[in-house]
């Protein structure tokens, strides 16, 4: 009877032992591969998140900035409407006084 010799020859399922070990190399290079883009996806995601971190900042400094001017455009308005009253009072005033006078130089 002869007896298995271990050896570089075949294995159980007559696949040679650097067969499998290419296998396994390849195997292990595409995992490699992969985990690489994983990494480099991970990475431009934290850089657009960042990025959209920033632009989110600088539009609430803008809305803060446009609410500030609102208000002091609110205060300009008021001013304004209190100007017109004084204004239209006045017009007013001066009419009569002119139909005053003009009464008194008849």
């Amino acid at each position: 009877m002869a007896s298995a010799a271990p050896g570089p020859g075949p294995g159980p399922f007559g696949v040679t032992a650097k067969a499998l070990l290419g296998e396994k190399v390849a195997s292990g290079t595409s995992d490699l591969v992969s985990l690489s883009r994983q990494i480099l996806k991970g990475s431009r995601s934290a850089e657009l998140l960042g990025q959209a971190a920033r632009n989110m900042a600088a539009q609430e400094d803008a809305l803060l900035r446009s609410e500030d001017n609102m208000k002091k455009m609110q205060i300009i308005t008021s001013h304004l409407q209190y100007q017109q009253e004084s204004i239209q009072k006045n017009v007013e005033i001066s009419s009569n006084v002119l139909d005053q006078l003009n009464h008194l130089l008849k």
